[in-house]
């Protein structure tokens, strides 16, 4: 689904990065132009992104101590 129609960025662009490493809003917005136009999709975007950083640190692995 698109989420920003203005820079053409869809949710996987944005679940993508977040597990490319992009680690705050504003790199994301460096990297995928998303929420840099007309604005109506901030709200949108930031919950993608929270939700797929979410995810992103779910996944990685716990270290265990001997």
């Amino acid at each position: 689904m698109y989420v920003c129609i203005c820079q053409s960025v869809t949710e996987d662009d944005i679940r993508q990065a977040a597990a490319d490493g992009v680690r705050d809003f504003a790199e994301l917005q460096a990297c995928t132009g998303c929420s840099t136009g007309c604005g109506c999709c901030e709200a949108e975007a930031h919950r993608v992104f929270r939700e797929a950083r979410r995810e992103v640190s779910l996944a990685l692995p716990v270290a265990v101590a001997a």
